[in-house]
C-alpha cells in the first residue's frame, strides 16, 4: 500500500492548506456572488454515496504510481479539495472577475494572494459537464500548486505540485474513473 501512506500525506498537506484559507467566517446561505462549489460538491457526494460507483483509481507520486480498483467510504472526503476552493467569502466579495463565453463561465482571481486563482466552468443547459480549477498557495515554506478537474458521472483528477524548502519537491497525481 504504497500509495496509501503517500496519499495520507498529500490529504494531510491539502487539509492545511485549505484550513488556512478557512480561517475567515463563512457566507451566509443563499448569498452567493459566485458559483456555490461548496454547495454543488457537497450535493454530489451525496448523490455519489446513494450512487455506490465503482472507482478505478491511480495515484500517483513522484513518478511511481498504483491503481486500485474500489468503493468510496466519504465521497466528501473525497471530493474535499473541490469544496475546499469555495470563493463565496465576504471578504472576497469583489476579488474575482466573472468572463462569460456561451457555456462556459470562469472565475479568475484579480489577487495573485488568493488560493483559488481560477475556476471554470462548462454547462449543458443548467447542467454541469465540467469544473476546472486552479489553487496556488505560497509562502516562506512552500509553494503548491493544484489543478482540479471534475466530470460528473465520468472521471476526476487532481495534480498537485509541491515545493517545500529543506525538502524538496514532490508532485501527485490522481485519476479517477467511475
Amino acid at each position: 500500500m504504497y500509495w496509501y501512506k503517500h496519499i495520507k500525506i498529500f490529504i494531510l498537506s491539502a487539509s492545511i492548506t485549505s484550513g488556512l484559507a478557512s480561517c475567515k467566517p463563512d457566507v451566509v446561505a443563499g448569498d452567493n456572488r459566485y458559483f456555490d462549489i461548496k454547495g454543488y460538491f457537497s450535493k454530489e457526494a451525496e448523490r455519489l454515496t446513494q450512487l455506490h460507483p465503482h472507482v478505478e483509481k491511480t495515484v500517483k507520486h513522484n513518478k511511481q504510481s498504483e491503481s486500485r480498483d474500489l468503493g468510496i467510504s466519504s465521497w466528501n472526503d473525497e471530493l474535499g479539495l473541490f469544496s475546499g476552493s469555495d470563493i463565496n467569502k465576504p471578504a472576497w466579495r469583489n476579488s474575482y472577475k466573472v468572463i462569460k463565453r456561451g457555456n462556459t463561465t470562469v472565475y479568475k482571481a484579480k489577487l495573485p494572494e488568493l488560493k483559488t486563482q481560477s475556476i471554470t466552468i462548462v454547462n449543458s443547459g443548467n447542467k454541469v459537464q465540467s469544473i476546472d480549477i486552479v489553487n496556488h498557495t505560497s509562502n516562506l515554506l512552500y509553494t503548491s500548486t493544484e489543478k482540479l478537474s471534475y466530470y460528473p458521472d465520468s472521471a476526476y483528477h487532481i495534480s498537485k505540485m509541491q515545493h517545500v524548502r529543506l525538502l524538496g519537491v514532490n508532485s501527485y497525481d490522481i485519476d479517477s474513473r467511475f
